[in-house]
């Protein structure tokens, strides 16, 4: 069961990894604090905008017991950091549930469309490869193939922050324009069926 339809909202303005790295799903392509802040030093260069990201578009909740949602919570890209999205699943009926997989349901590893951006994990002491002060991955990033699943007790909630990076096929730092995320969330278990599935997914603005 996909979900197709979108809520608009309103907007203003205009190290390597090995590849044994754990908590990864698919591939980023290799061709070409939680509070919102505005400070900091741009890290586009001229051309390609300024460092904000906002929040444009939000796909209507699914047919299923899991209600994703996201929020930025670092806007600004700086010298210190990338910008940074936080993920939310709650789990609203009264039994526990399991969904998977469970790196992409939280949109982590996850590509937007168009190759240009993409969401990883905060990154460790070593940070990941990418252009200095200009969060572009100057490599791609390995990733496993295994297939986890997180448990969310009935009524609970399950969140995680990623943080904005442009990929190897951006022409500049943080490209400008509204980008798509998207990914599936499945329910797993003895009792899920077959069609216990929904794409879900949301798009941003960086101006």
């Amino acid at each position: 069961m996909a979900t197709t339809r979108r809520r608009y909202l309103q907007y203003t303005g205009g190290i390597a990894i090995p590849t044994s790295l754990a908590g990864c799903v698919g591939t980023v392509p290799d061709d070409g604090p939680d509070n919102a802040t505005n400070g900091g030093t741009e890290t586009r260069p001229t051309g390609t905008g300024g460092p904000g990201v906002t929040l444009s578009a939000t796909d209507d909740d699914p047919d299923l017991p899991i209600q994703p949602a996201v929020a930025v919570v670092r806007e600004a890209a700086t010298t210190d950091h990338p910008p940074r999205l936080r993920t939310t699943l709650t789990n609203t009926s009264d039994t526990a549930v399991s969904v998977g997989e469970g790196r992409a349901v939280h949109f982590e590893y996850v590509t937007a469309d168009g190759g240009l951006l993409t969401l990883l994990p905060p990154a460790g002491d070593d940070g990941y490869p990418a252009e200095a002060d200009c969060w572009r991955l100057t490599e791609g990033i390995a990733t496993t193939d295994e297939y986890r699943t997180i448990e969310i007790a009935g009524g609970g909630s399950s969140s995680r922050p990623v943080d904005l990076y442009a990929t190897t096929e951006a022409d500049g730092c943080l490209p400008v324009g509204e980008h798509r995320f998207e990914t599936t969330i499945s329910l797993t278990g003895d009792d899920a069926e077959a069609d216990d599935s929904a794409t879900w997914g949301f798009s941003i603005v960086g101006e």
